[in-house]
């Protein structure tokens, strides 16, 4: 690239022809020879007599000049020049490797690292280098190709939400030590520093020089938020010291409908110079029962994400003794332990049960309570099968009464011999028993029993089948101590010891408040340590993403207990909430102890920030202006010979400025659509929306794109109106990040390889559409590469884009699906292509077809998603008058393949509005036998 006056040209040579445009002057300025004189005596009739019109002799220069700016700009356009052209030395051919961070401190500033990644592929191309991608996150091994194929690449590239560990950079040299001959490096650092990047560099060093690339401002985070007596503790951290700041901390839960919103805002400052900012927030119980994340506002990183698990809930206990306490014989009571072990952790509910049932606790102790009237046992087991956990705890009542002495009693997990056992007192031989090791399926596995815990006496479990199963405690002797059992959703777990000091030295412990916690009766503010999670297994329920947004976690692995507190963050153990039975413990990227430290780089290497223009092509705008010039040649030229009055010259001016002025470029209307409306204005929208059936589209970010999907929707509303009952109004499109999606039936999202994927929030709206009833029609666009095997990237971007989704089992529609009869009956579901397969919901499996009925009875319901890439919009597309905007097929078979189109786009709407109304007809037989027929 050769670059002129601080614009770069790729075809230099073409601005030779600028030294044509003297020559185009004379030539523009020459006149035909004058004519002859020749006297005829009948031309004195004529003198005297004026013209109306007159015509110039020779080309005006205003004219001349209007003709050669027009030819500059066509020549300077077709030289290719670019505005902020780069630096690089584009003789340089050595092969170029692109180090990314790639971890979640870079997600906040991702977008202007994919550009400037962007550029250095440009460079790389015009140099003809080639290029290789290692990212430290996720090493691969280098592949070295051309850069235009990496560039095909960059829409899928995301970071990860963990930094680069010791196995990583342990991967990375491995893999540079395997790479062949120099090479230079271009490194696009986060802005963090960790262990091991000094010695990558060194590696680095020794094959080629290193440019690195780096955000100025200071990486930000949270840590985990704590619970103290004053509520709940958020602290914030940045990368490096700087003048005050200040940051918004948004409170994430769901309401109860189950929406996410945000609970509650909490301002977060940095001082002068400070690296840490700390806040209160003090919620009530039931708001802070509902939260799930913290996250800073405006940045979408899975560091500045602090997920929320049990620590923050404080659960409800209710504690019921079988007798009234005295107060001077306090440690005697049945419930004086347990209140000390739990009132730190817990809020304690006291009282009669009757009582305490309706509030829905979430444990219920009975201490020795051996009989329950039968409309309270009938209470309890209700409520326990719906997932409450009933812990009991015996004693001299539970010995001498005949519970599950029979059977299995509901509230009992095991049978009870009558009576019970005495250990080492004086009519009993021997000593006093200690408790086993408990065994690897306990989940007080790993819990370390001290000597000095001993049991004089118990009730002991009836031998049974399913005894071995239940105990999840035992002595030494090998007799039951703690059993329990699964009743509903809920579990009942039995301790054959009273819950004072009476039979056994256990509430004296501190193993007894582990074994509280480790049932989940308690919820500790304080994050366990390793060694209280020795011994557990914790699957992960949901996990963050790079950039913050929680995702299923499918099919991962579990992770030991140690390992999910002590471990960094890596592949193994993502940022994530887990589950280890009835409790949840969120892992976010952050450790509670974690600070942020800036990278520090060698004086030897060179630091760029992201700041530098990016090269912008101006081809384009020149011959843009060489067209309009010449337009306005052929007015001039229509002005100057007599054909054009000066007035109607002006008129067309002004309609042609005024046509300008409508085409104006796409981001210019895009920005003035984007500003935000009025709340009058929301309000009158959503007022109009209500009162009529509206079809919309998702808004992609690509003109053409949204332009095709609105002129469809536009076509298949007016089908529908003059075909059916169903009157739309005119569609809409929508922005996933802004509007409301419950006004919209049915939305059309035309996939794009890089539109962007939405928010959290945007999500959190998605799938709240899709539960209440709506429906979501994708369509890729690219039935003509999916039928001869090819996956496109709108289907890989369709991938990434329904992954957080709630979207059920698919399956091809099958036959007798109601899709095929909603109102035409069809069987090829075509748009502009026609060979690409439409994915539904998949039938349930227990569907079974009705004797003298050609179809099942399927899909108690609308489908939510309908999947395929037949570009149906551009088969339903209508221009202002109603007639087709892009062709389909040839011939009588397109208008054929248009006319099916639009009948399975009826059937679409059909479907949502009416359900599966045409399944019902299963059930005809059996009303036409009721009445006798």
């Amino acid at each position: 690239m050769t670059t002129i006056a601080g614009i770069g040209f790729t075809a230099p040579w073409l601005l030779l022809g600028l030294l044509a445009l003297p020559v185009l002057w004379f030539l523009l300025r020459a006149v035909p020879p004058a004519p002859k004189r020749q006297p005829f005596p009948a031309v004195t009739l004529l003198l005297g007599l004026k013209d109306d019109q007159s015509l110039s002799d020779r080309t005006p220069w205003w004219l001349l000049l209007l003709r050669m700016a027009a030819v500059a700009a066509a020549i300077l356009g077709l030289a290719g020049p670019v505005l902020n052209p780069s630096t690089e030395d584009t003789a340089a051919r050595a092969p170029l490797l692109v180090v990314l961070d790639a971890s979640w401190a870079g997600a906040a500033d991702w977008q202007q690292t994919s550009a400037q990644l962007a550029q250095q592929l440009e460079d790389a191309g015009r140099a003809e280098r080639p290029v290789a991608l290692l990212r430290l996150t996720a090493p691969e091994p280098l592949q070295f190709r051309a850069a235009s194929s990496w560039q095909r690449q960059l829409a899928g590239l995301e970071p990860l939400p963990w930094q680069p560990g010791e196995a990583q950079l342990q991967a990375a040299t491995e893999v540079l030590a395997a790479a062949q001959g120099a090479f230079d490096t271009v490194w696009f650092s986060d802005g963090l520093d960790y262990p091991g990047r000094d010695g990558l560099i060194g590696t680095l060093s020794e094959r080629g020089a290193i440019e690195v690339y780096e955000q100025p401002a200071p990486v930000l985070g949270l840590r985990p938020a704590g619970y103290t007596t004053d509520g709940i503790e958020i602290t914030a951290l940045r990368s490096r010291a700087g003048p005050a700041q200040q940051v918004t901390v948004l409170a994430q839960g769901r309401d109860p409908g189950g929406t996410a919103r945000t609970l509650a805002t909490l301002p977060l400052r940095f001082g002068d110079g400070a690296v840490e900012a700390s806040a209160g927030l003090s919620l009530p119980a039931e708001l802070r029962a509902r939260l799930t994340r913290f996250e800073i506002q405006g940045l979408r990183s899975a560091g500045t994400v602090a997920l929320t698990d049990d620590s923050l809930r404080r659960r409800e206990v209710a504690l019921v003794a079988a007798q009234s306490e005295d107060e001077g014989l306090a440690l005697l009571s049945p419930l004086h332990y347990l209140r000390q072990a739990l009132e730190p952790s817990a809020e304690l509910l006291e009282g009669a049960l009757p009582d305490l049932l309706p509030a829905n606790p979430d444990v219920i102790v009975l201490a020795d309570v051996a009989q329950l009237a039968p409309d309270q046992e009938a209470g309890v087991i209700e409520w326990v099968e719906n997932g409450g956990l009933l812990l009991r705890f015996a004693g001299p009542r539970l010995a001498a009464s005949d519970t599950a002495r029979a059977g299995v009693a509901p509230l009992m997990p095991v049978r009870l011999r009558i009576g019970g056992r005495s250990i080492g007192g004086a009519m009993s031989w021997g000593e006093p028993k200690t408790l086993a090791p408990f065994a690897e399926g306990s989940p007080f596995y790993g819990l370390e029993v001290p000597d000095e815990v001993a049991v004089t006496s118990q009730v002991v479990a009836q031998p049974d089948p399913q005894l071995a199963e239940r105990v999840i405690a035992e002595l030494a002797d090998g007799t039951p101590l703690v059993t329990r059992k699964t009743l509903g959703q809920g579990q009942v777990v039995l301790f054959h010891v009273t819950a004072n000091a009476e039979w056994s030295s256990l509430p004296l412990s501190g193993l007894f408040v582990s074994m509280l916690e480790r049932l989940a009766v308690s919820s500790s503010a304080a994050v366990p340590s390793a060694e209280d999670l020795e011994g557990t297994t914790w699957t992960p329920v949901e996990v963050l993403d790079g950039f913050g947004r929680s995702e299923t976690a499918g099919t991962l692995p579990g992770v030991k207990g140690p390992d999910l507190v002590a471990a960094a963050a890596g592949p193994e153990l993502r940022p994530g909430v887990y589950s280890g039975g009835r409790r949840v413990l969120a892992r976010n990227v952050l450790r509670p102890d974690d600070a942020l430290q800036a990278a520090r780089w060698p004086a030897t290497v060179d630091v760029s920030a992201y700041g530098a223009p990016q090269e912008q092509p101006l081809g384009g705008a020149f011959l843009t202006l060489a067209l309009a010039l010449l337009a306005l040649d052929v007015l001039g030229t229509l002005l100057v010979s007599g054909l054009l009055a000066p007035r109607r010259a002006a008129l067309m001016l002004a309609g042609a400025l005024a046509l300008a002025a409508a085409t104006a470029p796409q981001e210019a209307r895009a920005q003035q659509a984007a500003a935000p409306p009025s709340s009058a204005a929301e309000d009158a929208r959503a007022a109009d929306l209500a009162a009529e059936l509206v079809l919309a589209h998702v808004l992609t970010g690509d003109a053409e794109v949204d332009r095709i999907a609105a002129a469809g929707l536009r076509g298949l509303s007016d089908t529908l109106f003059f075909r059916t009952s169903v009157e739309p109004a005119e569609p809409a499109g929508v922005d996933l990040e802004r509007d409301e999606l419950a006004f919209f039936p049915l939305l059309y999202w035309p996939v794009t390889r890089d539109q962007p994927l939405p928010s959290a929030a945007a999500y959190a709206k998605l799938n709240t559409y899709l539960r209440a009833g709506g429906m979501i029609l994708f369509d890729t666009r690219d039935a003509d590469l999916a039928g001869a095997g090819a996956s496109s990237p709108a289907a890989r971007r369709l991938q990434q884009i329904a992954l957080p989704l709630d979207i059920p089992p698919l399956e091809v529609v099958p036959q007798d699906h109601v899709l095929t009869r909603a109102f035409y009956l069809l069987q090829d579901f075509p748009g502009r292509h026609t060979r690409g397969p439409v994915w539904v919901e998949a039938a349930p499996p227990d569907a079974e077809q009705a004797e003298g009925i050609p179809f099942r009875n399927l899909n108690d319901g609308v489908t939510p998603v309908v999947i395929g890439g037949n570009d149906w919009a551009a088969a339903w597309a209508v221009d202002g008058n109603g007639r087709p905007l892009l062709p389909v097929g040839r011939g009588y078979a397109g208008e054929r393949q248009r006319e099916l189109a639009f009948r399975f786009g009826v059937n679409l709407v059909m479907h949502v509005l009416t359900g599966n109304y045409k399944s019902d007809q299963v059930h005809v037989p059996a009303l036409l036998d009721r009445l006798g027929q």
